[in-house]
């Protein structure tokens, strides 16, 4: 998405066209989508598109000649054998009486509290905006699953819209009636009629020189040349990159050792995404479901089938969990496809599954690079990474290039920035007499 940004920028600039290099032999990257046989399409992990820029927001409808589907977000939670509409915060109701009434009770002393404690860490925001009980039990121990690391090694500067801070008849309303209003921040969302998520993105390729199977191993900014796996090399006059930093770093000649101690230090979670095809429908309505019980061996679980119904043969349902490991702090110690049984195991457990269901498709897939880890090191070891970008001229953008937790249409636009950002460095360059060759990204 941060690439094909960059590639409508420059289109949008009257700039040259761009060359676009892709490790893959396939477009997409993190929002690409796959196609296996017997009809079943899984995206790299549940992409949807929820966004409120009326820009973007068009844009994508018009690449696809406006042929979507239009759904109302359903996402549940599960704990313990209970199924909660999410939120959780102001969804209690059904839940153990004892437990409930500890977390409104403490719900009501942070209502009270006059002065906020100290926030060091996001176990600090959590307890300072949700009490004790409701943050042992819900988002910290979900924390560890998906971030895999505990709720005190992380900050807070990641959470945005994503935790909701209900007032107090919000919680009561929530704890004794078991129809909620809809709080979530993504109430609905759009999604490809066929063809997966990376139908957004078709006709962008037109806008750049794309060349597939061209993974980067050396760049020599002084000279402005790029060294690929297949012995090829390039020069290029600006540089847009969306190689994920602890990778981009260790590539480029002349890194300091600081920065690349602190490139090093970066933590992003990887994820073993594994897909299932059933031989129904009615298998959970919810597009995505979050699970807090460890002996759940996922974390998060979507529903492809009901994003759209082509990504399914007729009658068939699908469902997609994602499992997250991380080289820091959780390494992966298995084979992706050693991750299936686990799953199906799990799904059983809950119910979603029954014995006698027909599996019809299974496979795993391995994201090497899931979701950025915002732990006390994450803020100082960017500042670090990313000055020293900017002082050689790379251009960086995505999730993964802005180490930013940043979803599809904010990533796209990061490209965008970044585009106009080597633009701009580049303007400076000829003003100063030096040639100009076409800009690459």
């Amino acid at each position: 998405m941060a690439g094909f940004g960059a590639a409508h920028a420059a289109q949008a600039a009257g700039a040259p066209r761009p060359v676009m290099y892709d490790m893959h032999d396939y477009v997409g990257g993190h929002t690409a989508s796959h196609e296996f046989p017997g009809g079943w399409v899984f995206d790299e992990g549940p992409h949807v598109s929820f966004t409120d820029d009326g820009r973007i927001k068009d844009l994508l409808a018009a690449n696809i000649g406006g042929k979507y589907e239009s759904t109302p977000t359903r996402i549940n939670n599960y704990w313990r054998g209970h199924w909660i509409k999410h939120p959780a915060q102001v969804n209690l109701y059904g839940l153990p009486t004892d437990l409930v009434t500890k977390i409104m009770l403490e719900f009501v002393e942070v209502a009270q509290r006059t002065e906020t404690p100290p926030i060091r860490n996001y176990e600090d925001w959590l307890r300072a905006s949700y009490g004790k009980t409701f943050s042992e039990t819900f988002p910290m121990e979900y924390t560890w699953k998906y971030h895999t690391t505990t709720a005190s090694n992380l900050s807070t500067e990641w959470i945005g819209p994503r935790m909701y801070r209900p007032k107090l008849d919000e919680v009561f309303r929530g704890a004794l009636e078991p129809s909620t209003a809809n709080v979530n921040y993504n109430s609905g969302f759009r999604y490809p009629s066929r063809g997966g998520f990376v139908s957004y993105l078709e006709p962008f390729k037109k806008m750049a020189d794309i060349k597939l199977g061209h993974k980067v191993v050396r760049m020599d900014p002084k000279a402005r040349l790029l060294h690929f796996k297949n012995g090829a090399a390039a020069s290029y006059d600006a540089l847009i990159s969306s190689i994920p930093l602890p990778e981009l770093i260790p590539m480029i000649e002349g890194v300091p050792r600081d920065v690349l101690e602190a490139a090093e230090r970066l933590a992003c979670s990887e994820a073993v995404i594994v897909n299932l095809g059933i031989d129904r429908e009615d298998l959970i309505d919810a597009h995505w479901t979050y699970f807090y019980d460890r002996d759940i061996f996922f974390s998060r679980l979507s529903t492809p089938h009901l994003q759209s119904p082509h990504n399914v043969p007729p009658g068939c349902g699908s469902l997609q969990a994602e499992c997250y490991f991380s080289k820091k702090y959780r390494p992966l110690d298995r084979r992706p496809e050693d991750c299936i049984e686990p799953v199906i195991a799990g799904l059983r457990q809950c119910g979603i599954l029954r014995e006698d269901d027909r599996i019809l498709y299974r496979g795993a897939m391995h994201i090497p690079y899931a979701n950025v880890i915002f732990d006390l090191e994450a803020t100082s070891c960017t500042a670090a990474v990313h000055g020293f970008l900017d002082d050689i001229g790379i251009a960086y953008c995505g999730r993964y290039g802005d180490w930013a937790y940043l979803w599809t249409d904010q990533s796209f636009v990061s490209g965008e920035k970044a585009l106009n950002k080597a633009l701009s460095r580049t303007s400076r360059r000829l003003s100063l007499g030096e040639d100009h060759a076409a800009i690459q990204a």
